[in-house]
C-alpha cells in the first residue's frame, strides 16, 4: 500500500530540512533513491520509493548499499544535484507530488516526487520547467529530457482538507504489535519499520520468501548435474574392465569365430564372451578397447576437475543465500537478488575477448579477427607479449607486460594452450607458435583485419595440456 496525500503531509511536517545540504545521493536500485542531507551536524537519509504498491517517501535509518555501478540518474544527480541546499520540501495541494526546491548560489532547480503508484517519478527542472532529467523517462507523456513539467500548485481550503482526511486517514498501525519502544516512534519512523517487515512489496519477509525462491531453484539444479556428473564417475571408474577386454583379445585372439570370443577369464576362471569385429585383426580389436579405456580415463580426470568445480558452485550459492537470510537491511537484500540480473552497463567488460590472471600476470585472448584488432588498437602496448600459431587461423594471446620482468616460462605455456585451444590447430592438439613484443608487430597493407607481420619472433612447440586448460577455469575473469 502507497502512501496517501494526508501520510504524504504526516511525513513531510515531521522532516526538518530546510537549510541543510545534500551531501550524498544513492541509487541502490531503478526504483529506489536516498537523499542523504546534513543539517546543524545531524545527517537524515531520506528514501525515495516509486515501486508500484510500496510508493513512499520518508526517513531511513538504514543507509541504503551503493549500487556496484551508479546507474545513469544517479550520476546526472551526483553531478547536478549533489552538494546544492534545501530550501523547502512541499506537496503540492492533495496530488501526491513533492516539490524540493534546491539551489547553489549560481543556480536553481527544483526536484518533483510524483508518488502515484503506478506511475510514479522523480523529475528535475529548472527554474522555468524545463526538464533536465527523470528517473524513468517517458516520452509518450513529455517526461524526457528538453521536456516541459509544471504541475499546478492548487491551494486547498480547510474543508477539502477535512473531506481528505475523511476519505484519506492517516494510517495508526493499530492492526501491528509494536514493542513498548516502538510505539513511541515518529511516524515516519513508524513507515520505514512497516514497509521494512510488515508491507508486502519490499518487506524483509517477502523479499526472504523470493530469496527462498531463487536459491531453491538454482541449489536443484546445481544438485542435479552435480548427481549426473557423479553418476558419470562411477561410469568412467569402471573403465578398467575395458583394459581388461583388450588384455584378453590379446591373448586369446586367435580362438575367435566370427564376431565373438568365447574364452576362460584368467582373473575371474569364468567363460566370457566378448564381441569383437571379424574384419580387423586381433591386435586392431584390441586397440578399440584400448582407445575407449583410454578416452575414458582421461574422461575421469576432467569430471573429477567438474565436480570440484560443482561443489565449489554450491558452496558459494550457500554463502550467498546464508548472507540474505542474515542481512537486516532489505534494501540490501533486494539489491543482492538483482545480482544476477544486472543491466547492460554494469557487466560490460573493460576489454573485448578472456581475461585470466594467472600468478599475477594478465592474459588476453582475442577469439575473433575484431576482437585481435579491438585489443591491438587500444588495449594492449609495445612491451606487451603477443603470441599467435604458425600456419594455422585462430585467436591473439597477449601477455601484459612488466617492467624489467621477463615472462615466465610456466606463463607462457598457460598462454601456448589458449592460443593453440583457440584456433584451427584445437583438433591436431599441438601447434608451433611465434611469440614477440607488440612494438615488433607491423600491419600488413591491404590485409584483413587484425592481421599483423611479426618481426624478431620466437618459436615455441606447444601441445595442449588437459590439466593445465582444466587450471585455466580458476584463473578467469569472469
Amino acid at each position: 500500500m502507497s502512501l496517501n496525500c494526508n501520510e504524504i503531509n504526516a511525513i513531510l511536517s515531521e522532516l526538518d530540512l530546510e537549510g541543510s545540504f545534500i551531501q550524498e545521493i544513492i541509487q541502490p536500485g531503478f526504483d529506489t533513491l536516498c537523499f542523504r542531507a546534513i543539517n546543524k551536524g545531524t545527517l537524515e537519509n531520506i528514501l525515495i520509493c516509486t515501486s508500484p504498491q510500496a510508493t513512499r517517501i520518508n526517513l531511513t535509518k538504514y543507509k541504503p548499499p551503493k549500487n556496484e555501478k551508479p546507474l545513469r540518474f544517479n550520476q546526472f544527480l551526483k553531478s547536478r544535484v549533489q552538494g546544492m541546499r534545501i530550501n523547502s520540501i512541499v506537496q503540492l495541494g492533495l496530488d501526491r507530488i513533492v516539490r524540493m526546491d534546491i539551489s547553489t548560489w549560481k543556480e536553481k532547480l527544483f526536484i518533483y516526487i510524483r508518488l502515484w503508484s503506478n506511475a510514479a517519478n522523480v523529475i528535475v527542472t529548472d527554474e522555468n520547467g524545463t526538464i533536465l532529467d527523470c528517473m524513468f523517462r517517458r516520452p509518450k507523456k513529455g517526461e524526457v529530457t528538453g521536456g516541459s513539467f509544471i504541475p499546478e500548485d492548487k491551494t486547498v481550503t480547510e474543508e477539502e482538507k477535512a473531506a481528505s482526511l475523511e476519505r484519506f486517514p492517516v494510517r495508526d498501525f493499530s492492526d501491528i504489535e509494536f514493542t513498548d519502544e516502538q510505539k513511541s516512534f515518529t511516524f515516519n519512523q513508524k513507515i520505514d519499520l512497516y514497509y521494512s517487515e510488515h508491507a508486502r512489496v519490499l518487506s524483509r519477509e517477502s523479499l526472504l520468501e523470493q530469496a527462498e525462491k531463487w536459491y531453491n531453484v538454482r541449489h536443484s539444479k546445481m544438485e542435479a548435474a552435480l548427481e549426473k556428473l557423479e553418476q558419470k564417475k562411477k561410469d568412467f571408474e569402471n573403465s578398467g574392465s575395458l583394459k581388461h577386454t583388450g588384455d584378453l583379445i590379446l591373448s586369446f585372439g586367435s580362438q575367435a569365430e566370427g564376431s565373438t570370443l568365447t574364452c576362460v577369464d584368467y582373473d575371474t576362471g569364468k567363460e566370457v564372451h566378448i564381441r569383437i569385429d571379424p574384419k580387423k585383426s586381433v591386435q586392431e580389436n584390441a586397440a578399440v578397447y584400448y582407445e575407449q579405456y583410454k578416452k575414458a580415463a582421461s574422461g575421469l580426470e576432467a569430471l573429477e576437475h567438474d565436480i570440484e568445480l560443482s561443489k565449489k558452485a554450491i558452496a558459494e550459492l550457500d554463502r550467498e543465500y546464508h548472507e540474505m537470510v542474515t542481512q537486516k537491511n532489505v534494501l540490501k537484500i533486494e539489491q543482492m537478488l538483482r545480482h544476477d540480473t544486472k543491466p547492460k552497463q554494469q557487466t560490460e567488460k573493460t576489454h573485448p575477448g578472456l581475461h585470466y590472471e594467472i600468478e599475477g600476470w594478465t592474459v588476453i585472448v582475442g577469439r575473433t579477427a575484431t576482437e585481435n584488432d579491438e585489443l591491438l588498437r587500444h588495449f594492449v602496448k609495445g612491451q606487451d607479449m603477443w603470441m599467435h600459431t604458425r600456419d594455422y587461423a585462430g585467436g591473439y594471446v597477449f601477455i601484459k607486460g612488466k617492467k624489467d620482468k621477463t615472462v615466465p616460462l610456466d606463463i607462457l605455456l598457460y598462454a601456448g594452450n589458449l592460443a593453440v585451444y583457440h584456433s584451427k590447430a584445437r583438433k591436431n592438439g599441438q601447434a608451433d607458435l611465434y611469440y614477440t613484443q607488440v612494438k615488433h608487430l607491423r600491419r600488413a597493407k591491404n590485409g584483413p583485419k587484425g592481421l599483423v607481420l611479426p618481426t624478431q619472433e620466437k618459436n615455441l612447440l606447444v601441445k595442449i595440456d588437459d590439466a593445465r586448460m582444466r587450471k585455466l577455469d580458476e584463473y578467469l575473469v569472469q
